[in-house]
């Protein structure tokens, strides 16, 4: 199964890394606070970048299609707020 996708994926080099890199961020989300990506990225020590990328992968059905609120706060400034649910992830 390709968990991951993007226009340089690569599943070999890339699924293991992004793998734990969206635990992570699962990790920190489960608090339930809302957090900006700056916050999600120091406490999982991932670039902003690719915390914004697997919490759009959260929102995906074969991540478990979680909720992902984006909560405009200012200037461009964002909080995110992942809501989990309890449905099976999706087979592919």
């Amino acid at each position: 199964m390709k968990d991951f996708d993007g226009s340089d994926y690569d599943p070999a080099r890339d699924d293991e890394r992004l793998g734990r890199q969206i635990d992570r961020v699962k990790k920190v989300c489960r608090s339930g606070v809302p957090m900006t990506l700056a916050s999600i990225a120091k406490e999982t020590g991932d670039p902003e970048a690719s915390v914004s990328a697997q919490l759009r992968h959260l929102r995906k059905d074969k991540h478990g299609a979680h909720t992902v609120d984006k909560i405009y706060i200012s200037h461009g400034l964002y909080l995110y707020k992942v809501i989990f649910n309890d449905r099976p992830i999706a087979s592919t």
